[in-house]
C-alpha cells in the first residue's frame, strides 16, 4: 500500500491525502460434505440415523422448516422481514432500515428473494437405496438475507440458501473494519458513506487497512463468520444439538475481492477538472467500452453554497436536486477496473475481482493475503497506464526512427509507419489492451483488430508479427517466458502523442488549412475550436508565403 504511481504522483500538490482500502469482501461458505452425493448420505445418517427418511418430502420439509423458522422469529423478535421483488439492490434497501443507535449490535433485518443455488434430488432405485443427483440447471430457490451489525465489522450480509446443505455467502467491508478501528484508537476518521473524506488521518488509516493484508487477518474474518453464522442463520435450519449431532461445519473460501485507492483532493472543483479532462483525453485511446453516468448520489457542498439547493446543474442533471457521478470502467474478463468521483472530493480508483479464479492464486480463505497483495500491484499498473495515455510524450527522434527497419538476431524486420492503416490499427488495439492486469496475447490483439477491420484479413499469425516488429522497437515487452505481452508506460506515452499529432492536430488543421467558411462565426466556441482556428489561419499564412496553395 506504501507503493506510488504515476498519476497520484503528477497531481501530488492538488491532493490532500491518499489511503488504500480493501473494500467488499465475499466469502463462500460450504459444508464439504455436502457437496457429493455419498457425504450427504453421510450426514443425513448422523442427522437422522438412517437413510430410510432420506427422499424428497424430507428435504423439501426441512426446506419448509426454515422458511417457517424464520418469519415465527421475525414476527416474535419485530424484525423486519422483506420479500424482495427481482432486481432490487437489496444493500441500498437495508442501508434504509440501519438501525440510528450507533451502540446497537445483532440481527435487524431479514430479506428474502430467490436466486439459483445446488439442490440434490432424490430418486430411490428398486433396492431401496437413496441415489442423489444436481438439478440442472440450478433451481431459484429462497434465500434469506440476514443482516447484522457487528462491533467489529459493522454491517455484515448472511446469504443462506433455504435448501440442504444450507450454502452460505458472507459479505464484510473493509471500510467499516477501518473506520471501527479508527474509533477504538482515537484516529481521527470522517466517513461519508463508503469513503473516507478531508479531516481524517489519511496516512493512520491507510496503516490500519495495510492490517487487512497480513496473516492475522485470516483469523479475524473467520471469527466474525464464526460468530454469527451458527447462532443467527444456520438455526433456523438446524438447531445446535443437530449442528453438534451431523458434525455441520462450514468452511470458507473468498469469491470476490474488491480493492480501491482513493485521492482525497483539496478542492471539488479540482477534482472535477482533473478526472473530465483524464476522461475526455483517455477514453478514445484506450477504446473504453462504458462509461456511463450514474445519477443520484448527493449535493457538491460548494455548488449549493454557491447557487442554491435547487438549483440544477447545466451539463446531464436529471434530478435537480442531485448531481451525476461518471463512471470510467474497463472489463477484462471477470476482473473489472474502474475510476470514479466519490464524494465531494475523492476520486476512487477501483479493481473487482468478481471471480478469485482470474488472480490464479487459489480460493480458499488461507490465500486472501496473497490476493490482497495482487489487486494493489493491479490498481498501480492500471493508474501508470492511465497517466501515460493522459499525459503523452513525443521523442523527436520516433519521427524518423520508427519507420526505420530493425535487426533481431539473424531477423531482418520492417519498420513502424503509422500512416498505413493496418499499423494504425495495431496500435490502437495496443493501446486499448494496455491495461490489461495480465497482459495480451497475439490473439487478443487479432480480435481487437478484427472489429476494425477484418477477422479474416487479420490472424494471430500477423498479430505475432505485428508484435516482433514493435518488439524491435523496444515498445512492447514480453511478460516473462510467457506468450502475454505488456505495453511500457514510455511506450504508451510516445504511441499516443503520435496518434493524438496524427488524428488531432495535423489531420484537422490540414482540413482548414484551405480558405475559410464563410459565415457567422459561432457565439460560444470550444477552446480547442479557437486554438484549430488560429493554427489555420497561421499555417494559411505561411502556405502564402512558402508559395505552397492549399
Amino acid at each position: 500500500m506504501e507503493q506510488s504511481d504515476d498519476f497520484s504522483a503528477h497531481y501530488h500538490d492538488l491532493l490532500e491525502g491518499r489511503y488504500d482500502c480493501p473494500d467488499r469482501l465475499v466469502l463462500n461458505g460450504y459444508f464439504s460434505l455436502g457437496q457429493t452425493g455419498g457425504g450427504f448420505r453421510t450426514w443425513w445418517r448422523r442427522l437422522t440415523g438412517s437413510d430410510e427418511t432420506l427422499d424428497q418430502a424430507h428435504l423439501l420439509d426441512l426446506a419448509g422448516r426454515f422458511s417457517r423458522r424464520v418469519h415465527a422469529f421475525a414476527k416474535s423478535h419485530r424484525i423486519r422481514l422483506i420479500h424482495c421483488a427481482p432486481g432490487t439492490r437489496k444493500h441500498e434497501l437495508a442501508e434504509q432500515h440501519r438501525p440510528a443507535d450507533p451502540k446497537f449490535t445483532g440481527l435487524f433485518l431479514i430479506l428474502v428473494a430467490k436466486a439459483p443455488a445446488p439442490v440434490w434430488e432424490v430418486t430411490t432405485s428398486r433396492h431401496g437405496v437413496p441415489h442423489l443427483t444436481r438439478k440442472k440447471p440450478w433451481p431459484y430457490v429462497n434465500h434469506y438475507h440476514f443482516h447484522v451489525l457487528d462491533p467489529e465489522w459493522g454491517h455484515l450480509t448472511f446469504k443462506v440458501s433455504g435448501h440442504p446443505p444450507f450454502g452460505v455467502q458472507v459479505m464484510l467491508n473493509g471500510h467499516e473494519w477501518v473506520e471501527r478501528c479508527a474509533r477504538h484508537q482515537a484516529i481521527a476518521a470522517v466517513k461519508e458513506g463508503n469513503c473516507f473524506v478531508g479531516g481524517s488521518d489519511l496516512p493512520a488509516l491507510d496503516r490500519l487497512a495495510e492490517a487487512l493484508g497480513a496473516e492475522d487477518a485470516i483469523g479475524r474474518v473467520t471469527e466474525v463468520c464464526e460468530r454469527w453464522v451458527y447462532s443467527t442463520c444456520l438455526c433456523f435450519a438446524l438447531d445446535r444439538e443437530e449442528q453438534q449431532r451431523s458434525g455441520f461445519r462450514y468452511q470458507y473460501s473468498c469469491f470476490q475481492v474488491e480493492y480501491s485507492r482513493n485521492l482525497v483532493f483539496a478542492r471539488g472543483t479540482e477534482l472535477e477538472a482533473v478526472y473530465q479532462g483524464f476522461i475526455d483525453r483517455t477514453r478514445r485511446v484506450l477504446d473504453v467500452p462504458t462509461l456511463k453516468t450514474i445519477f443520484g448520489r448527493k449535493h457538491r457542498p460548494h455548488l449549493l453554497r454557491r447557487a442554491g439547493a435547487t438549483t440544477p446543474r447545466i451539463e446531464r442533471v436529471v434530478d435537480a436536486s442531485h448531481y451525476d457521478v461518471t463512471v470510467f470502467k474497463v472489463h477484462f474478463g471477470r476482473l473489472t477496473l474502474k475510476v470514479y468521483d466519490k464524494g465531494a472530493r475523492v476520486l476512487r480508483i477501483e479493481v473487482i475481482a468478481h471471480s478469485v479464479k482470474e488472480l490464479r492464486c487459489g480460493k480458499r480463505l488461507e490465500k486472501l493475503p496473497i490476493m490482497l497483495a495482487t489487486l494493489p500491484r493491479m490498481v498501480i499498473d492500471f493508474l501508470n497506464v492511465m497517466q501515460a495515455a493522459h499525459c503523452g510524450a513525443l521523442d523527436p527522434a520516433a519521427l524518423d526512427t520508427l519507420p526505420q527497419p530493425t535487426q533481431r538476431g539473424t531477423r531482418r524486420l520492417a519498420g513502424i509507419d503509422l500512416q498505413k492503416p493496418r499499423m494504425r490499427a495495431v496500435v490502437e488495439a495496443l493501446l486499448s489492451l494496455a491495461p490489461a492486469p495480465n497482459g495480451f496475447t497475439a490473439g487478443d490483439v487479432a480480435a481487437k483488430i478484427g472489429d476494425r477491420l477484418s477477422p479474416t484479413t487479420y490472424t494471430p499469425r500477423h498479430a505475432a508479427y505485428d508484435l516482433r516488429k514493435l518488439r524491435g522497437k523496444e515498445l512492447v515487452t514480453r511478460v516473462g517466458t510467457t506468450r502475454r505481452y505488456r505495453l511500457a508506460p514510455p511506450a504508451i506515452r510516445t504511441l499516443v502523442a503520435l496518434l493524438i499529432l496524427r488524428e488531432k492536430i495535423i489531420k484537422p488543421v490540414l482540413a482548414g488549412a484551405g480558405k475559410p467558411k464563410p459565415g457567422r462565426p459561432p457565439k460560444r466556441a470550444h477552446p480547442l475550436d479557437v486554438h484549430y482556428a488560429n493554427l489555420q489561419r497561421e499555417l494559411r499564412h505561411t502556405l502564402d508565403t512558402l508559395g505552397v496553395a492549399a
